[in-house]
């Protein structure tokens, strides 16, 4: 039922109140209340849900959860993590706290990776062929051998009746050995080790020692020994031939008649006979090496590099330190000259000596100049005065522990004068002489313990105490920085170390209040001749020496292969026997 519109009512509803009144009462027809009511009713309750959509709305529920949990701690630990820093930059901000935790953590990280190192245990496979006595047994039948080692593979075959077994094994007719002697050892010991019959041993003793010493044979010198048949088993086999080289400019040669001797029948001839000396004098050119350069970064390199010895320029080096300054007084600008005695061989071995000469050139003049003279060895200045200016060594590389003066005694316990001064050093640590001197005493020393007494001249003496090893003796010459003994803890001593004291005119001084020099001068015929060898060592052109000798006639040996004898033909050099 549709009322009028009342007036009160807005004028833009007007139109639809007037279109709804325009339909006819008859056609509005009411609906049946009870059915309304009955849909109503099932609308409003609806049918309980299953099981699986229970489970999947819980799973749902739960996962939501779970998510906004997980989303709020991952936040909170990537702003944990963020505050932390673990891993800065190590390129700055070194040394800081932030730094030195990112280095703590590189190296947690390198250990964790360290502790989880696989290990390189190779792996066990099962080998390509089977393994077993019968299968080592037929590889060892397949195997060549040296005769040296016995020559034990091979297969073996049965012996028959056609085999007969010999009585005795022949030996070789000749056996070449090369012997060495050895530090320590006798020329008559090696060759009975080597298996030489008695008699030739003294048969061979008696030769050497007629052109040298058997006694000055060198140490290390190898022997080319040939030995004969036995003359009877279980004998000595007999010394037919040795060969050595006995001095640098002599060769020495035993051989018994026949041996390398063939018969006309082609056979060798069996030696017999005494054994007989054979000298092969070889030529030999003593022309001093003389060897200059710069100075450069290093004087001990650019030497070496030149070409000279290591001991040569150790000996050059310690010459020049006893006169200059090396340190201050040399400049890389400089020129060094060093002359030492050279040995060549007509065979091509060569052999470096001693110091000669040593100097130091400055703008291509002589600066210093060093002439080793005299039976001493002391190098002398081109003047002819043999001098040391650089003062005192210190006798022990060691620091001062106790000074000149009264002290109280560490074992007597009361207060005396201490005549001396103590380096501290370890047991065994080389005492070497402050300066050239002559040994007046060696020996125990009462409270001193061993002590070496050096007598400098000058009225000057140094002495050396609590020693616990010699090594010079009485009346012998000593050079500076020579070892004279060695560090101990003998006499009165709490430990090792070295009291050191020096005398002037018999009466004691302080050690450190002294600085002199050694001077030693040539006058007369000495002079005269010193200044001519020195301008003969001058003389010398630089690298002289290191040529080869010129072969004599007699010296060329003909060729025995016939590619030497190409070789000979293609250069054109004479091919004579000697």
């Amino acid at each position: 039922m549709i009322d009028e519109p009342e007036a009160h009512d807005a004028p833009d509803s007007a139109p639809d109140a007037r279109v709804l009144a325009q339909v006819p009462r008859d056609r509005i027809v009411a609906p049946n209340v009870a059915e309304p009511l009955s849909h109503q009713g099932n609308s409003t309750n609806p049918a309980p849900p299953t099981r699986t959509q229970t489970a999947k709305h819980q799973t749902a529920v739960w996962l939501r959860e779970f998510g906004a949990r997980y989303d709020t701690w991952r936040l909170a630990a990537s702003g944990w993590f963020a505050r932390l820093d673990l891993a800065p930059d190590l390129a700055e901000d070194i040394g800081s706290r932030r730094w030195l935790r990112g280095l703590g953590t590189m190296v947690g990280l390198g250990a964790v990776a360290l502790a989880f190192w696989p290990d390189f245990t190779p792996l066990e496979a099962r080998p390509a062929m089977p393994q077993g006595a019968d299968v080592a047994s037929e590889m060892r039948s397949q195997m060549i051998l040296p005769l040296a080692l016995g020559a034990d593979s091979g297969r073996r075959m049965g012996p028959t009746a056609a085999v007969i077994p010999l009585k005795s094994a022949p030996e070789r007719p000749q056996i070449q050995l090369v012997v060495t002697l050895a530090p320590g050892d006798s020329f008559a010991s090696m060759l009975r080790r080597a298996g030489v019959a008695a008699g030739d041993i003294d048969r061979a003793a008696a030769l050497v020692g007629q052109a040298v010493a058997v006694g000055d044979i060198a140490a290390g010198t190898q022997m080319d020994l040939l030995l004969g048949r036995r003359p009877a088993p279980g004998a000595p086999r007999p010394l037919d031939s040795l060969a050595f080289r006995a001095r640098f400019d002599l060769e020495l040669e035993l051989t018994r008649p026949g041996v390398g001797t063939i018969a006309e029948d082609g056979t060798p001839v069996v030696p017999s006979g005494p054994l007989a000396l054979k000298r092969n004098i070889i030529r030999v050119d003593e022309t001093p090496l003389r060897v200059r350069g710069v100075v450069g970064s290093s004087l001990y390199r650019s030497m070496r590099q030149a070409g000279v010895p290591a001991s040569a320029v150790q000996e050059y080096l310690k010459a020049l330190d006893a006169q200059i300054d090396m340190d201050r007084e040399v400049s890389s600008a400089d020129e060094f000259d060093i002359i030492i005695a050279y040995r060549r061989a007509a065979t091509g071995e060569r052999q470096a000596g001693q110091l000669l000469y040593a100097g130091i050139d400055r703008g291509g003049r002589p600066r210093t100049q060093l002439m080793r003279w005299g039976s001493e060895g002391r190098f002398y200045e081109a003047s002819g005065v043999g001098e040391q200016r650089r003062g005192l060594l210190a006798p022990v590389p060691g620091a001062v522990t106790s000074n000149f003066g009264l002290r109280r005694h560490p074992i007597l316990g009361y207060r005396r004068m201490h005549a001396g001064i103590d380096f501290k050093a370890r047991y065994g640590t080389p005492i070497v002489a402050v300066s050239d001197g002559r040994v007046s005493a060696a020996g125990r020393a009462g409270g001193c313990g061993i002590a070496v007494r050096l007598e400098h001249g000058g009225g000057l003496a140094t002495r050396y105490c609590h020693m616990s090893q010699m090594a010079v003796r009485s009346g012998q010459q000593v050079r500076r920085g020579q070892v004279i003994g060695y560090v101990g803890s003998t006499g009165l001593s709490t430990g090792a170390h070295l009291h050191y004291e020096m005398y002037r005119g018999g009466r004691a001084i302080n050690p450190a209040s002294v600085q002199f020099v050694s001077r030693a001068e040539l006058s007369g015929t000495e002079l005269a001749d010193f200044r001519r060898q020195l301008a003969r060592l001058k003389e010398i052109s630089v690298g002289e020496a290191l040529k080869d000798l010129a072969p004599l006639p007699n010296e060329v040996k003909e060729p025995v292969r016939e590619i030497e004898k190409v070789e000979t033909a293609r250069a054109g050099k004479p091919a004579t026997t000697p």
